[in-house]
């Protein structure tokens, strides 16, 4: 724990160090130091827990009410440990020579500042033991997230975005805090004791937490915000904010679900209901976007509706007393925690090296970019290919662990478990299916064709180059050995199964180890072959004439890059048949006559939350609010008789018992 606190320590210190520094560059290089030398500092201690070991925390009085200053690391706190420091260093890494490219000429004293915040802060929350601790570094975490998604406050869509994600993070806060006074009862908010409580007491706490935590996770229809602001913000933030803030909202659930006492099997229906409506949701309208970096903030909501399956099924194992479906559930969870973090950042320092280099997100600009910027290109298709849950990466594995889970629940054939279960396969065909079709949009869109428009973009800098090469080597690793990587949860996983961690070995480490081997096996000889084949092909053309021809051109005389299909035109099909779901509208000009000179395609799929339900919702509360501006009048002395009338009425209450 000591080493904790002085990573903390280590990532305050440097970033206010970086507060009066006027070169961008410089002020980076401070903040980027401390973030990997936090990083140095907290690896052995979560690698540590997260396999087991009994590390002593930090317990001491203050005089704060209802509770002290607690911090421990058990093994779910090493394996989130371990993606904070990870992502929060590499980001850093990345996003020195990124904003020199991007933001030139400003002073980012600030901004680096923020970043190093928003890391100390997540380290605080969890480790936190105590419920007034974990508010406040919450707190903190959201404020300095909000400093950093509004970087560039000079336009309205940012300023927005940023108010956007104030407004529903605290909205998600104000849940927060009703949920831990509800579970304290008057005594210290402690997060370390199982407390049973009564049924409908822990079914109130339950529904609060599923909110504010998952306001902060993205959940649909939580998720509003996300889509805003991730674009807003520069890309290793976004990275940052995407891979592991949004995890905060997962630990606080996966922290709070056992001070609830046993589970009610409705728990579990909700979160696979949830999990559902949020991957489906999610992808559906990630395939609708023109925006890369919006189509990468869906995706965030689809993943982390993955996420929901695999804890709503855990739910409803410990709910069943089925634990190998609880035990493969939380594991799978919490393997897509981790694989999440890697792939999405992987996509969001690509799409930042994109916007680097050509200046705009918007896709149906983009094309051509493979030749060059070839390596941002094959770490990007990496990424969307581990993001798709294809086999061999690691995004394959997690989803064969929440798979697996499902057929363990069917096989049981237990009432109440068997519907979830099989809604759950089904959820996980049609999201797979639909985020390999949305990736192969966005990166043939993308980095395939001919350029649309004349371009000298090329690769980033060596730094950042580095860490997307680093994050793809990570998905191919983790998805060859997955049967080495899974056992490594197996005490986090017994922590939520409540069940010895020798147990569980045999669970995780038996059938689904030789299962996960043998994915491993045959994903490495995929490498192999593939590795073969581009020798063979090298070998074989280095003694031929290469040369460069135009393909069939379908009759056409003189083919060019508009004729390319674009995003909108890509995803029409897809987004014609979920056209009830997605609204979306469509700006058409068909081609006319012979030989006709002009055609146009191009579709807006607006967010049917904000649109539908939430404008109209603050629109009646703020025609609420004009009626009752009659009270607001300016006379002093009414304003104090609304006071007197207030403490009478609170003494005639306290006077008949009300509390």
């Amino acid at each position: 724990m000591t080493l904790v606190l002085l990573a903390i320590g280590v990532l305050v210190a440097t970033g206010v160090a970086a507060l009066p520094v006027r070169c961008g560059t410089r002020a980076g290089t401070v903040t980027a130091a401390g973030a990997v030398g936090a990083a140095t500092l907290v690896v052995g201690p979560a690698l540590r827990a997260m396999l087991g070991a009994s590390l002593p925390g930090i317990k001491r009085v203050w005089s704060v009410p209802l509770g002290t200053f607690s911090l421990g690391i058990d093994a779910l706190t090493g394996v989130f440990l371990l993606i904070i420091v990870t992502i929060g260093a590499l980001g850093a890494v990345y996003g020195v020579p990124y904003l020199t490219r991007t933001a030139p000429g400003r002073r980012l004293g600030v901004p680096w500042c923020m970043y190093n915040l928003l890391l100390a802060s997540m380290l605080v929350v969890v480790t936190a033991r105590d419920g007034v601790l974990f508010l406040v570094a919450w707190e903190v975490m959201s404020l300095a997230s909000f400093f950093l998604v509004t970087f560039d406050d000079r336009t309205e869509e940012v300023r927005e975005a940023g108010w956007t994600y104030l407004l529903a993070t605290h909205i998600g806060t104000a849940f927060l805090l009703a949920m831990f006074l509800l579970i304290a009862e008057g005594g210290p908010l402690s997060l370390e004791a199982q407390v049973v409580r009564p049924t409908p007491l822990a079914s109130v706490a339950f529904v609060l937490a599923l909110v504010g935590f998952g306001t902060k996770a993205g959940f649909w229809p939580l998720h509003v915000w996300l889509p805003q602001a991730h674009p807003a913000a520069p890309s290793h933030v976004s990275a940052v904010m995407s891979g592991v803030m949004l995890k905060m909202g997962v630990y606080g659930l996966l922290r709070v679900l056992p001070l609830l006492g046993p589970p009610a099997v409705w728990w579990g229906w909700v979160l696979v209901g949830v999990g559902a409506v949020s991957g489906v949701g999610g992808v559906l309208f990630a395939l609708a976007q023109h925006d890369l970096k919006r189509l990468l903030a869906y995706h965030s909501v689809e993943n982390l509706g993955l996420i929901a399956l695999g804890l709503g099924l855990g739910t409803l194992g410990l709910a069943s007393n089925l634990p190998v479906m609880a035990a493969l559930g939380f594991a799978g969870a919490l393997l897509h925690v981790v694989n999440h973090a890697i792939f999405k950042s992987l996509l969001f320092f690509g799409a930042g090296a994109v916007v680097a280099a050509t200046g705009t997100r918007d896709l149906d600009q983009l094309a051509g970019l493979g030749r060059r910027m070839p390596v941002t290109a094959r770490t990007f298709l990496v990424g969307s290919a581990a993001i798709s849950g294809l086999p061999p990466l690691n995004g394959f594995v997690s989803e064969l662990l929440i798979f697996l889970a499902a057929l363990a629940g069917i096989s049981e054939r237990t009432a109440g478990v068997v519907a979830p279960a099989a809604a759950v396969l089904a959820a996980l065909g049609l999201i797979g299916g639909l985020a390999a079709a949305c990736f192969a949009k966005a990166y043939g869109v993308s980095f395939l064709g001919e350029p649309r428009q004349p371009l000298a973009a090329h690769d980033p800098a060596p730094p950042m180059r580095r860490v997307m090469v680093l994050l793809a080597a990570l998905c191919a690793l983790i998805g060859l050995g997955g049967a080495w990587v899974v056992p490594g949860l197996t005490a986090a996983v017994a922590t939520l199964v409540r069940v010895p961690f020798l147990e569980l070995q045999p669970v995780l480490g038996g059938d689904v180890g030789r299962i996960l081997a043998a994915v491993g096996a045959l994903g490495a000889f995929f490498w192999v072959l593939v590795l073969v084949l581009l020798r063979l092909r090298k070998a074989v053309l280095g003694e031929r004439e290469v040369g460069a021809s135009p393909t069939w051109d379908c009759g056409y005389a003189a083919p060019s890059p508009r004729m390319q299909y674009t995003a909108s035109s890509f995803a029409q099909p897809l987004v014609e048949l979920f056209r009830g779901v997605l609204h979306t509208h469509h700006d058409v000009a068909p081609p006319h006559g012979i030989f006709p000179r002009t055609a146009r395609l191009a579709t807006e799929t607006p967010e049917v939350v904000e649109v539908g339900f939430l404008r109209p919702l603050f629109a009646a509360i703020a025609r609420l609010a004009q009626r009752l501006h009659v009270l607001q009048h300016g006379r002093v002395q009414l304003y104090v008789l609304y006071l007197a009338l207030a403490l009478l009425a609170l003494l005639v209450w306290q006077l008949g018992g009300g509390w």
